[in-house]
């Protein structure tokens, strides 16, 4: 079977296309053959490391992806050949992500996706859907398990609405019932981020963010879903609500710290939550993929341009090209056709 992996650290071009044998499921596992692989930043970054350096085998990128079952182990019951499916977290301590024809995982990170929903959507969850499950959930006065109506009456702010874990952000809190209000660079990012569903959009570049924010929330946002701490963590202290969560869950580039106002924090009693999908509690984690898995059921999930995620598409020979694209700041999703 053709796979793309690395056998060292480092930029792109230690990406190589190859042959592989073909993997078989043991015991509770299950072989899925990938027709759309989603990059995210976390492949590139994980791919390039620290710094140049032997890996003690090859490694496979990429965590999401979709396909269909074609192979299951013994005590497998929930999921049968030919089934549609979206895989997550494939390449986590792991040496196979889904840069490859065929991957075999554990049967709890093989989720059905239903007819008439495309592996583009199935490719486009995983990391982005999961993170914004947990972002949208950390907040004390939220159910742990989104649904229809378990956030009405409440507040989100999504800053940074055009991307990947913002644009799910929104959809998944559209979804769940809350007033959305999406952060923004440009004209264009401002039409993604209606087009995905949020009810309000602020450009950030213009003056007094704040007050535009709190003319539209007049008693302050409950949940914040940050994605750069480091520029806006005075600005969600001012504009949030009292007992409100600023759910972060990336660094901005260049920076590793973030100067957090204590005093404004204290006063408002907010809780500051950090978010690395990997390594959420198994319970919250299981919960965001029984929500996420809800949420494309009832079509609140859609991707492409008209709906607020631009795709940008390679094939798999070209798997370094779209790492390349995500580590240049990409718009959208960056897919790789597989089969």
């Amino acid at each position: 079977m053709k796979a793309v992996s690395y056998t060292s650290t480092g930029d792109s071009d230690v990406l190589t296309l190859g042959e592989r044998p073909e993997p078989h499921p043991g015991a509770g596992e299950v072989r899925v053959r990938i027709h759309v692989s989603g990059v995210n930043p976390t492949d590139w970054k994980a791919r390039q490391g620290a710094g140049p350096a032997e890996l003690p085998r090859p490694q496979v990128p990429n965590q999401d992806g979709a396909g269909v079952v074609d192979e299951v182990g013994d005590g497998v019951t929930g999921l049968r050949p030919g089934d549609r499916v979206w895989v997550w977290d494939a390449a986590y301590q792991r040496p196979d992500g889904t840069a490859q024809e065929l991957v075999v995982l554990p049967e709890d990170h093989v989720v059905p996706l239903p007819e008439g929903v495309s592996f583009d959507v199935g490719a486009s969850l995983g990391i982005p859907a999961l993170t914004a499950h947990r972002a949208l959930t950390a907040y004390e006065q939220a159910p742990g398990e989104l649904a229809p109506g378990s956030l009405d009456g409440r507040t989100v702010l999504v800053q940074g609405g055009a991307g990947a874990v913002g644009h799910a952000a929104i959809q998944l809190a559209v979804w769940a019932g809350a007033t959305v209000i999406a952060t923004v660079s440009s004209h264009e990012k401002a039409e993604l981020a209606r087009a995905a569903g949020a009810h309000h959009v602020v450009n950030y570049r213009e003056p007094d963010t704040a007050e535009a924010i709190g003319a539209l929330a007049p008693r302050g946002v409950d949940i914040i879903v940050e994605v750069n701490a480091t520029a806006n963590a005075e600005l969600d202290a001012k504009v949030a609500a009292g007992n409100a969560t600023i759910a972060v869950y990336a660094d901005a580039p260049g920076s590793t710290e973030v100067t957090m106002p204590i005093r404004p924090s204290m006063q408002k009693n907010l809780r500051w939550q950090f978010v690395l999908t990997y390594t959420v509690a198994p319970a919250a984690k299981a919960a965001a993929v029984r929500a996420v898995s809800a949420a494309v059921a009832a079509g609140a999930l859609p991707v492409g341009t008209e709906h607020g995620l631009p795709l940008t598409r390679f094939p798999l020979e070209e798997t370094a090209k779209a790492h390349d694209a995500v580590k240049d700041g990409a718009v959208g999703k960056v897919l790789i056709d597989v089969a």
